[in-house]
């Protein structure tokens, strides 16, 4: 009795220390092949020291989702769990905005309101379809600010099955980006060139007020170039980034020069380049036609000599956005989306952090970039599609066009290099060269530094409609969002070696979904397997033990 009374007394303090020592340590074991439940070691650096809480008000609830978005609330769920484990200020809630049917219209409208639009999905289950609507978004809430977090990433042509994978790939960057939105203070200054007619500010609004939650934007012309080279280019130095939107007017030797010494001393910078004249605008005329010309901004030596060169040729290919133009007479007219070749769509295969995992980027009469060999390291971020022709320039364009059937043969130049990353350390455009302008002494080399240079002014322009802004990349004939926004603030991020959040964009995460076709037509057979074997098994069970039992006793 007293041996008993041991033993169990040794097994109580045992299950104390145990339960003890468990909630001393800690320890969370992600047994994916993908990794997908383990934080990047940037993420985790960027939660690690919030002492202050998080709320994040996550609004992707509701019983009738597909089972595809079903899914993606498990794996936000799991993300935020693996947030909140390493810093336990990091709090969410659930929530679903359209349950009660008496606050559903006015809940949509005041979140529509504040950005978070609503989708509309088609759900098939059992043979059956219906539609749903859902709020992929969360809102995340730290000391005073708010901000909004995507939850589904778009991409053109996608399936809802190839929605949510993207989505799921994305859910970490996600929410890394609008913590570091909420708890990282602006450091990093970028300039938006002024003074060679670079896009009006309102056509460039969306992507501005984009990079203006991450750093601090402000205008900067070089006017003052004419006057005080030596002034210009020490208030340029200031800045960590330039970007130049579009120019339309050359550049002067003096101008160049400042750019050039800007970059020799570690400056990046984001060149949005038109080397053609051609407006989409300048064809809505009587005609319907205008003529595209090579336009001279004097830069060719400046970029040749970073080792790329923007050839005054315009991309056209069969893989492009549509124009949407009005077919008809009078009141018999409608408004029809037809192919239009000088609006490429560009992607790329490489899993460069800039471009991995983004959609498909919209050009307007772009223009072809060749590399050069030298000791900088190139990139090649867009191209586009493999049928691709290019056209010399000065040439007629036409809407005429949109009436003729294009012969797939002669779109055989192949893909083409429309936007490029430069790194290293850059030799001067003016080394051994009479300088155009007095004063202290230049560089000849750069210290490592980069460059984006992208072959269309167009990418960053936003439409303007009643002198309103519109979202960059949306197209609002079709409905359609290319990730031209999403590409650009990669490659400003990038720029200014903000790679943690980039880093975690690249992460690769497989995502596999059940056979929906296959489960309606299999549904039958294995509901029958499900309820009728575990009878078959407990019957037989049941036959031999009693068939046992009485061959056993029957003595």
């Amino acid at each position: 009795m007293n041996s008993n009374i041991k033993h169990i007394l040794i097994l109580v303090i045992a299950l104390i220390a145990i339960n003890f020592l468990s909630s001393k340590v800690f320890e969370r074991f992600d047994l994916t092949s993908d990794k997908r439940y383990t934080l990047s070691p940037s993420a985790i650096n960027l939660i690690e020291d919030i002492e202050a809480p998080i709320i994040v008000d996550v609004f992707l609830e509701g019983d009738d989702f597909p089972s595809e978005f079903r899914r993606l609330k498990k794996e936000t769920q799991q993300i935020l769990e693996e947030f909140s484990a390493e810093n336990n200020n990091i709090i969410f809630n659930f929530i679903n905005p359209i349950e009660d049917d008496a606050t559903r219209e006015r809940n949509i409208q005041q979140l529509t309101q504040r950005g978070l639009t609503p989708m509309q999905l088609s759900v098939t289950e059992s043979g059956k379809s219906s539609k749903a609507i859902i709020f992929p978004w969360a809102l995340a809430s730290y000391k005073d600010q708010t901000v909004t977090i995507p939850l589904v990433k778009n991409k053109i042509g996608a399936t809802q099955q190839e929605l949510v994978s993207n989505s799921v790939q994305h859910l970490e960057y996600a929410f890394a980006d609008g913590f570091s939105k909420l708890t990282r203070p602006k450091k990093q200054k970028i300039a938006i060139l002024k003074g060679n007619k670079q896009l009006e500010d309102k056509y460039i609004a969306d992507f501005v007020k984009k990079i203006g939650e991450y750093y601090f934007i402000a205008p900067f012309t070089l006017d003052s170039v004419a006057k005080n080279p030596q002034k210009t280019l020490s208030d340029l130095g200031t800045y960590d980034l330039i970007i130049s939107a579009k120019p339309t007017e050359a550049f002067s030797e003096a101008e160049k020069l400042v750019l050039d010494q800007f970059t020799m001393n570690g400056g990046k910078s984001l060149w949005l380049i038109d080397a053609v004249i051609m407006e989409k605008d300048s064809l809505y005329n009587a005609n319907g036609s205008n003529v595209a010309i090579p336009r001279d901004l004097n830069l060719t030596d400046f970029f040749f000599k970073y080792g790329a060169r923007i050839n005054p040729e315009i991309v056209s290919t069969l893989y492009s956005a549509p124009i949407t133009l009005a077919m008809g007479e009078g009141s018999q007219s409608q408004f029809q989306h037809l192919q239009w070749p000088y609006s490429p769509l560009a992607g790329s295969n490489s899993d460069h952090p800039i471009v991995n995992n983004i959609n498909l980027v919209k050009f307007d009469f772009s223009n072809q970039i060749d590399t050069l060999k030298n000791n900088i390291s190139k990139t090649i971020l867009l191209q586009s599609a493999p049928l691709t022709k290019l056209e010399g320039t000065p040439r007629k364009v036409s809407l005429e066009l949109v009436t003729k059937e294009q012969n797939p043969q002669v779109f055989n130049d192949g893909n083409q290099n429309l936007a490029v990353l430069l790194e290293g350390e850059f030799q001067s455009v003016y080394s051994n060269r009479i300088k155009p302008f007095k004063g202290s002494k230049t560089k000849d080399k750069s210290i490592p530094t980069k460059m984006i240079i992208i072959a269309d002014g167009d990418i960053i322009k936003n439409d303007v409609i009643r002198n309103t802004p519109q979202e960059l990349g949306f197209d609002r004939w079709t409905g359609q969002t290319y990730g031209n926004k999403e590409f650009l603030l990669n490659a400003v991020n990038y720029l200014l070696d903000d790679n943690g959040l980039i880093n975690i964009r690249s992460k690769d995460i497989a995502v596999t979904f059940l056979n929906q076709q296959k489960i309606t037509e299999e549904k039958t057979k294995w509901q029958l397997i499900n309820i009728l074997l575990p009878l078959v098994l407990l019957a037989i069970f049941g036959f031999a033990f009693n068939y046992i039992r009485k061959k056993k006793y029957a003595a």
